[in-house]
């Protein structure tokens, strides 16, 4: 170019006089029914990050891809660590390595790339900094002809750092303890030089599958006419949603018939046979020649039905791993959803994964109504851990809008969107501090688990006029994670409690005023026998006493046995710590160190560290986070409030 001086002329690009003719051209070929040739894509960060390249290659050749390839399933998520994520890591690990999954019904071994017993302590202490790590689970259809699924599982993990460009830090455990033998895979988060690793979600989705089936086609040659045929025959007979449905369901009408014929012979087969079993099932009917009419909602009712199978298979095999004999007619499904849903009370037999890829957990339940119960609890990392045998009570949770949520939207309201709690206490003069405090912990949660409330850096709260829609979705989001409200009534098992020297779940059953009815059958025949050995204890010890064949209470048993317990607990920590117990009474002000917790018979109690001495005080789910930290506190009828920190005016816990 020269150096002349020039003068730009500003205006939109490619409006020259040429384009007149372009336009004409373009709007001729939209009347005519053309599309454009650059379709406009929504960006939804579906490419972002390592992997998408080639996954975009996979999913396309996977749309043209053969139907004799293997089938495999891959499913994969990213799992935040930071914060309480570790102690998350720490028991997912813990579960896929859980007695029976090997097939000589052993413990899993952890394996890695590079050796076939892995460090499970190792990888997690190489894992506490990462951001996330991903799990995933690798399911082929036809991994039972697999000997072992170590060499298959380390090509894939190749592949993968192939397509991803970085060597990955993994560890995965077999499990052929369900009817497809499935793998188990940790992948931190870190790539090879130590950054997060990101990876594209269109991998996730399609490229780390479409990998595995080339592998086990590979492996195991694609599949035969006699193999296709041999699997759609057995979706006929299935009680579950199967590919024959789905084709039933795309070819139906308006009105929802559909017809049993086909051009192709076995394809027509198929179809018959499997709208006869829908028609046993009650799903659909026949309404003469090769017409029927199909059930509205089928593909729901399928599923619904094939879970319900998947839980009684599992109920099934647990209940013989566990030497618990009960009827079929003694097993129920919990369904605390149900119009009037009542609460289960019984022994923790086992917590298992009912999806293992949400980490969606549930409790078996032997309880006293005599019945085996199944039930559902939600995602594992919010269900504190609860021990094998322990008594527990389930019950429905309450969701939905709350009074709370009601007065930040008044407070609000009358502060131009803006909620603090001297706000709260200008609003309502006869609102105590450390109630107002419990609004604002209300909004913490909603921001840590939705983020859909902002809290501006002075402290003050933007409530915005939609709040109380807000709060109905965040409650739905939790009822979806945890359905259930566990309460551990005894962490020691039954054949314990009868001789106990502590208030126990027996004697508080005892002498309340309405028992809970316990049948006389199953787990509800231990609890009645342990009773009745309970109360022979009792009059033995001088704590309750016959009269006309009536066994008549103390009026402060419960008490008695708490202090009884606590005394002769204290007097065991006082020789492991070398100071003095000084009791707590009623009324009485605790100063010190959060020590830890202490579990004893009669429940859970705070151990507090003073300067000459220690005491032991009930504790609270609050003091959690507070071990080794300052506390104080007051003694009452109901508990203790607590002031967590020195510091004059810091948050307060009743």
């Amino acid at each position: 170019m020269r150096d002349d001086e020039f003068e730009p002329r500003l205006g939109r690009i490619g409006r020259g006089k040429d384009t007149w003719y372009l336009n004409k051209v373009v709007k001729a070929a939209r009347r005519a029914g053309m599309k454009s040739g650059s379709r406009s894509r929504r960006f939804d960060g579906s490419r972002i990050g390592r992997g998408a390249s080639i996954a975009r290659v996979l999913r396309s050749r996977d749309r043209l891809g053969s139907f004799r390839s293997r089938r495999v399933i891959v499913k994969m998520r990213p799992v935040v660590l930071r914060g309480k994520g570790i102690g998350g890591a720490r028991a997912h690990l813990s579960y896929i390595q859980r007695d029976g999954v090997t097939r000589e019904g052993q413990p899993g071994a952890l394996y890695a790339a590079d050796r076939d017993v892995a460090d499970g302590k190792a990888f997690l202490e190489r894992s506490s900094g990462d951001r996330h790590q991903f799990r995933f689970i690798v399911s082929a259809e036809d991994a039972d002809q697999y000997q072992d699924l170590k060499p298959f599982v380390r090509r894939l993990m190749r592949q993968m750092e192939e397509d991803l460009g970085t060597r990955l830090d993994w560890v995965a455990v077999d499990h052929f303890n369900t009817g497809h033998p499935h793998t188990h895979v940790v992948l931190r988060g870190t790539n090879d030089r130590g950054d997060d690793l990101v990876i594209a979600r269109e991998y996730i989705s399609h490229g780390a599958r479409q990998r595995a089936i080339d592998i086990v086609t590979l492996d195991l040659g694609p599949r035969t006419d006699l193999e296709i045929e041999e699997r759609l025959r057995a979706d006929t007979a299935e009680e579950r949603l199967t590919a024959i449905d789905r084709r039933l369901i795309r070819d139906m009408d308006e009105i929802r018939i559909v017809s049993a014929s086909d051009s192709d012979p076995f394809q027509q087969s198929l179809r018959i046979g499997r709208l006869q079993k829908l028609g046993r099932m009650g799903l659909a009917s026949h309404i003469g020649g090769d017409s029927w009419r199909l059930e509205p909602d089928l593909a729901d009712a399928l599923r619904r039905i094939g879970e319900r199978g998947d839980i009684i298979r599992t109920m099934q095999r647990e209940l013989t791993a566990q030497n618990v004999e009960r009827a079929a007619a003694d097993r129920a499904i919990y369904n605390p959803m149900a119009e009037n849903a009542a609460p289960i009370i019984g022994r923790v037999i086992l917590r298992g994964l009912a999806d293992e890829h949400a980490d969606r957990h549930y409790l078996l339940i032997d309880g006293i109504d005599g019945r085996t119960h199944y039930a559902e609890i939600g995602k594992g990392e919010v269900v504190e851990p609860i021990a094998d045998n322990a008594i527990v009570q389930i019950s429905p949770r309450a969701s939905g809008v709350r009074p709370v949520d009601r007065t930040i939207a008044e407070v609000a309201a009358a502060n131009g969107g803006r909620y603090t709690v001297d706000a709260h206490l200008k609003h309502d003069p006869s609102a105590s501090e450390r109630y107002a405090e419990t609004h604002v912990r209300r909004l913490e949660a909603m921001r840590k688990v939705t983020r859909s409330v902002e809290r501006e850096p002075d402290g003050t709260w933007i409530i915005t006029p939609d709040h109380l829609d807000k709060v109905e979705k965040f409650e739905a989001r939790q009822l979806r994670d945890r359905p259930v409200t566990i309460e551990t009534l005894s962490a020691v098992p039954l054949d314990r409690l009868p001789n106990a020297e502590a208030a126990t779940w027996l004697d508080r059953e005892l002498v309340t005023d309405s028992p809970i009815p316990v049948r006389d059958a199953g787990f509800g025949h231990e609890v009645r026998a342990a009773q009745a050995m309970r109360r022979q204890w009792l009059v033995a010890e001088q704590l309750a006493e016959e009269q006309n064949g009536t066994i008549r209470f103390r009026p402060d048993l419960i008490a008695a046995l708490q202090r009884r317990e606590l005394l002769r607990i204290a007097g065991q920590l006082s020789n492991e710590l070398g100071v003095p117990f000084a009791e707590t009474k009623l009324h009485d002000e605790v100063h010190g160190r959060l020590a830890r917790a202490v579990n004893l018979t009669s429940g859970r109690y705070a151990l507090i560290e003073r300067s000459r001495d220690f005491t032991l005080v009930p504790w609270r789910p609050v003091l959690e986070r507070q071990i080794g930290k300052p506390v104080s506190g007051i003694m009452r009828d109901g508990g203790i409030s607590w002031t967590i920190g020195r510091q004059r005016g810091g948050p307060s816990f009743s």
